[in-house]
C-alpha cells in the first residue's frame, strides 16, 4: 500500500524512537502542547489572570457587607447616655463618624450633598424614660436613595443600642428599652427598588450605545461595505454621526421607556427636573457612543468588538458603579479605579436627580467630568478613525 506524500512528510520530521515508542509520542505531544500555551500570552491571561482578578474582586473589593458608613450627630441632651452611645458608636468598624450637627437644617444639606448616609438625633429629654416600660427615644435618619445601605444602618445600630442596654444592667429582663424612630430620607414608603433603577440605565446605555455601536462599524468592515462608504462623496465624520445617531435616539427611547415602568410598575418617584435629566443621559449616552467607535476602531472582527465592550465596560459598570456592591467597602485602590468609570458619575448624577430632586447645583462637577471624558474619549475615536482611513 501506497503511503500518502504528507504522511511521508510528518514521517521524515518525528524522530524514529518517537514513531515506535507510541507513550513517548504522547509525552512529545504533551511537551509540544505546553510550549504553544506558555508562547501565547492571551491564553495565560485567561489560565492565571481572570482567576487572579476573580479572587481579588470577590474576595476584598466586591463585598456586600456595608463598612465606613458615614453619619453624624445631632445631640440636644448633652447627657451621659449619648456620650456613651456616642464612643461606643465610633469605636464600631460599620460607621464613620463625621463632625457632630449643630442644627436640623444642616442634616439635610449634608444628605444632599451626599457626604452623609445616616444621622443620629438625640432628643432634648433623651434619657429621662430610660428606665420606664416605655422606654426613651431616638431618631435615626438614613439615605432613601439607598434603602439596602438605610436598612443595613437600622440593624447595625439596634445592635450597638442592644448591646449598651445590656451593659446598664446585665441582670435586668428585660433590659432597659430605647426606641428607635427610623426615617428613610427621600423614601419614605421604603422602596427596595429606587437604588436598582439608575444601575439598570446605566447598563443599558453601555449595551446599546457601546456594544451595538462598535459591532455596527465592524460589520461594515467584515462585509466590505465601509470600503464603499469611505469613498463616497459623504466626509467620514458624517458617517460616524450617522452610525451613532439612530443608538443615540434608541438609548433615549429606552431611558423613557425605563422611567415609565420605574414610575408606574415599580412606583419610583421622579422628582427631579426632566429636562435636566434628559441632558445629563444624553451627555452619558455620547460617551458610550464615542467608547463604541472607539473601540470599532482598534478591532477586527465582532466577536472581539462585543467581548471587549462586553469584559472592559459592561462588567466594570455592574461592579465599579454603586448600584450593587458599595464603593466605600471597597480598598481604595479600587475605590479609585472606580472613579476612572464615567458610569459612576452618572449614576451618582441620577440618583441626586432623580430620585432626591435635586438641581444642576448639586451635579455640577460630576457633569464637568462627564463632559471632560466626553470630549477626550470622541477626539480620540476620531483621530483613530483618521489614522485608519490613511
Amino acid at each position: 500500500m501506497a503511503i500518502r506524500p504528507h504522511r511521508m512528510a510528518i514521517r521524515l520530521l518525528i524522530p524514529k524512537n518517537l514513531i515506535t515508542n507510541p507513550m513517548k509520542q504522547l509525552i512529545a505531544f504533551i511537551r509540544k502542547e505546553f510550549y504553544h500555551v506558555f508562547r501565547d500570552r492571551r491564553t495565560l491571561l485567561i489560565l492565571f489572570g481572570i482567576p487572579i482578578a476573580q479572587i481579588l474582586l470577590f474576595g476584598q473589593a466586591l463585598s456586600s457587607e456595608v463598612k465606613n458608613i458615614s453619619i453624624a450627630v445631632l445631640d440636644k441632651a448633652h447627657n451621659t447616655y449619648t456620650q456613651q452611645i456616642q464612643t461606643q458608636l465610633a469605636a464600631s468598624p460599620y460607621f464613620k463618624v463625621k463632625e457632630p450637627l449643630l442644627n436640623y437644617d444642616e442634616i439635610e444639606t449634608q444628605f444632599k450633598r451626599g457626604t452623609l448616609k445616616a444621622a443620629l438625633l438625640f432628643p432634648p429629654d433623651f434619657g429621662k424614660d430610660l428606665y420606664t416600660p416605655q422606654g426613651t427615644t431616638l431618631q435615626l435618619i438614613t439615605d432613601g436613595a439607598d434603602p439596602n445601605t438605610a436598612k443595613t444602618v437600622e440593624n447595625y445600630l439596634n445592635a450597638i443600642l442592644l448591646s449598651y442596654q445590656q451593659t446598664l444592667n446585665p441582670t435586668a429582663q428585660p433590659s432597659y428599652q430605647i426606641v428607635v424612630e427610623n426615617r428613610m430620607l427621600y423614601n419614605e414608603a421604603q422602596n427596595g427598588s429606587m437604588n436598582f433603577v439608575p444601575g439598570v440605565i446605566a447598563l443599558v446605555f453601555m449595551i446599546v450605545s457601546t456594544a451595538l455601536t462598535s459591532v455596527a462599524v465592524v460589520r461594515e468592515k467584515e462585509l466590505g461595505t465601509m470600503e464603499i462608504l469611505l469613498v463616497s462623496p459623504f466626509n467620514p465624520l458624517k458617517i460616524l454621526i450617522a452610525k451613532a445617531t439612530p443608538y443615540l435616539i434608541l438609548s433615549l427611547i429606552n431611558f423613557t421607556v425605563i422611567l415609565l415602568l420605574s414610575a408606574y410598575m415599580l412606583e419610583v418617584p421622579v422628582r427631579g427636573n426632566l429636562l435636566l435629566l434628559y441632558a445629563e443621559s444624553t451627555l452619558f449616552i455620547i460617551i458610550c457612543l464615542s467608547l463604541g467607535l472607539l473601540i470599532s476602531t482598534i478591532t477586527a472582527s465582532q466577536q472581539t468588538a462585543m467581548l471587549i465592550s462586553m469584559m472592559g465596560l459592561m462588567l466594570p459598570t455592574a461592579f465599579f458603579t454603586g448600584f450593587m456592591f458599595p464603593i466605600e467597602n471597597m480598598p481604595l485602590v479600587f475605590q479609585g479605579i472606580s472613579k476612572v468609570f464615567p458610569s459612576s458619575y452618572y449614576y451618582s448624577i441620577v440618583k441626586k436627580v432623580m430620585l432626591k430632586g435635586l438641581s444642576f447645583g448639586y451635579v455640577w462637577q460630576e457633569t464637568l467630568i462627564l463632559i471632560t471624558m466626553a470630549v477626550l474619549f470622541l477626539s480620540l475615536a476620531m483621530k483613530k478613525f483618521k489614522v485608519r482611513l490613511e
